[in-house]
């Protein structure tokens, strides 16, 4: 089941792409509420992961379905339900 809010997970982020250009991406499978690419505090630089809300569970529950493991930008992503 996904976690209120209905987040999902993303592994394997490339690190030069965009919180707009992932919510366009996942936009293709439901309504993107929000995303969040976690960054290093030190650092300042990307980690390689994200959460991308969605506004209901199906968009949620599509993202993990077709998207986990799909390429994005030369990536493969790893797409799980997010555990908050």
């Amino acid at each position: 089941m996904a976690a209120q809010g209905f987040s999902v997970y993303v592994g394997n982020v490339p690190y030069q792409v965009s919180e707009e250009e992932i919510g366009q991406w996942f936009s293709s499978v439901g309504v993107v509420n929000n995303v969040r690419i976690v960054f290093d505090r030190e650092t300042g630089r990307p980690r390689g992961f994200a959460f991308v809300e969605f506004t209901d569970e199906a968009g949620a529950q599509r993202a993990v379905e077709q998207l986990n493991g799909m390429s994005f930008n030369g990536r493969n992503l790893r797409v799980n339900y997010a555990n908050k």
